[in-house]
């Protein structure tokens, strides 16, 4: 049974909407190509100045006239949807429970650019493993406030801390008094921030991509020297984003609501502004992040994000917020699990900081969105975590 500030969900986007999008694809104007690069962190790519014209172009052809909405609309509809508000913000999110009695109930958290969509794929391996005695999961995953259907903002006040006790909120009125908890990017930080504000119910918590602080670069030569081999490159690999990538951080922190208005107006803009991170961050680097990735669940991620108009609210929440993700946090005492994918960054000393951390799995492959990239490694990593606890 339902409890009565639940309600089931269903995803209907209004035709309208789909034929506005159509329109603005099919009349997209793309700026004067720009020089090419002369790089000089190393290899010029033609990724160096932005997401590559004629790439972008290929890929706007097929939103246009090759990816179906309704077919996907349809399909997340299969699943169990939901929306509840807490503390007036709306917030939407899937609930699948495993037929396995002694199933633990397990919240997976988002970050951006992506959203509820990458761990879709991962809810059958989750609440039915094939293996006999492999623990199973009650499956519960939330769009952040301010992504997607949880949306509008009802203020501009939801930091991590109030982010996590929501989520908190969330499973206490699902019924689960214990649960664990996996994230990755911004989920990596609200994971353990849940495990802070309700200790005695976060059975774990388990996270891909470093969680807790980073060390102010360039590190002093002293400290690097006390460093493993992957972790001085982890720390190259930092310098190299401050230098070559930080913009986004910049303007999304101080001007979420341009961002909003750019994005919102324009699909090719939206499109480009997160297909220029999926590029970036999947691995191996130098692939065509189509290549790695479904080219229609990126096409579906961007399309949340463009009928639900949350580019800046998402924005607001991740990046804007004084006291958030990145700030230093008293130590979590409940265990925690970090899974190191290749084209990640996580140095344990810095995560032992302010973490309790009781596994640690480097991994030679993969990148940063691990539930997209390598989907059986992460569910295998959150399977031995969970089933030691």
């Amino acid at each position: 049974m339902t409890p009565p500030d639940i309600q089931p969900f269903t995803i209907r986007i209004p035709q309208d909407d789909l034929d506005d999008l159509q329109r603005r694809l099919a009349a997209a104007r793309y700026p004067v190509p720009l020089p090419p690069s002369t790089s000089e962190w190393g290899e010029p790519s033609a990724w160096d100045r932005g997401v590559p014209q004629d790439w972008l172009a290929g890929l706007v052809d097929h939103w246009r006239d090759g990816f179906d909405w309704r077919a996907y609309e349809q399909r997340l509809n299969a699943i169990p949807q939901f929306t509840t508000s807490i503390e007036g913000q709306p917030l939407h999110f899937l609930h699948v429970r495993s037929e396995h009695p002694d199933a633990v109930p397990l919240l997976l958290a988002h970050g951006w650019p992506g959203s509820f969509l990458e761990f879709v794929d991962l809810i059958g391996a989750l609440t039915a493993p094939e293996s006999p005695g492999s623990p199973a999961f009650h499956v519960v995953i939330p769009s952040a406030p301010g992504f997607a259907f949880s949306s509008p903002l009802a203020d501009g006040g939801w930091d991590d801390t109030r982010v996590a006790g929501a989520y908190v909120e969330l499973m206490t009125r699902l019924g689960y008094e214990r649960f664990g908890v996996q994230g990755g990017d911004y989920g990596a930080g609200l994971a353990p921030e849940m495990a802070r504000v309700a200790p005695d119910r976060v059975i774990g918590v388990h996270v891909n991509r470093t969680t807790g602080p980073m060390p102010e670069l360039p590190l002093a030569e002293e400290e690097l020297a006390l460093l493993t081999e992957r972790e001085k490159r982890a720390v190259a690999d930092g310098e190299a984003f401050m230098w070559q990538q930080f913009g986004y951080i910049s303007i999304q922190s101080t001007r979420p609501g341009l961002i909003g208005t750019l994005l919102t107006d324009s699909p090719v803009g939206q499109l480009a502004w997160i297909m220029d991170k999926f590029q970036a961050w999947t691995w191996p680097v130098e692939r065509d992040v189509l290549e790695i990735l479904d080219r229609d669940l990126l096409l579906a991620n961007a399309s949340l994000y463009w009928f639900t108009r949350t580019a800046g609210s998402a924005a607001l929440t991740v990046y804007a917020q004084s006291s958030g993700w990145g700030t230093a946090k008293e130590k979590s005492d409940v265990p925690t699990a970090v899974i190191n994918f290749a084209h990640d960054i996580a140095i344990r000393s810095y995560v032992e900081r302010e973490n309790t951390v009781t596994r640690w799995t480097d991994v030679d492959r993969g990148g940063h969105f691990a539930a997209l990239e390598e989907p059986k490694l992460l569910v295998e990593d959150v399977r031995g975590f969970f089933g030691g606890l």
